[in-house]
C-alpha cells in the first residue's frame, strides 16, 4: 500500500469514527476512544441493527454506494471500523 493510500485510509477511519459519534450520539466518546479493530457490535461498541441501518444510509449518502442488507459479507464488513473503512475505500465513488 502506498503512503497516500495509507493516509487516505487513516483519514477515512477518522471520519468514520466522527460519524459514529455524531450520528449514533456517542457523546461520551472521542475518535481516539474507538479502536480500529474494536467490534462494532456485541462486546465492542454495542451497535444494533437500527444503528447499522443508520450508518449504512449515511455511508451511502457520503460515499456514493449502497451497503445492502442482503449482502452475505455484512458480518465481515461491519466486524470492525478497519473492515468497514477498507470496504468503503474499495467501493466509494470518487468525485
Amino acid at each position: 500500500m502506498q503512503i497516500s493510500s495509507k493516509k487516505s485510509i487513516w483519514e477515512l477511519k477518522k471520519k468514520l469514527k466522527e460519524l459514529l459519534i455524531e450520528r449514533l450520539k456517542f457523546e461520551d466518546l472521542t475518535p481516539e476512544d474507538i479502536g480500529d479493530d474494536e467490534p462494532l457490535f456485541q462486546g465492542g461498541l454495542g451497535l444494533d441493527s437500527i444503528d447499522a441501518l443508520e450508518l449504512a444510509l449515511e455511508i451511502s449518502k457520503r460515499y456514493g454506494f449502497q451497503l445492502r442488507s442482503d449482502d452475505s459479507d455484512n458480518v465481515r464488513i461491519f466486524s470492525s471500523l478497519r473492515a468497514l473503512s477498507e470496504h468503503i475505500a474499495q467501493h466509494r465513488r470518487h468525485a
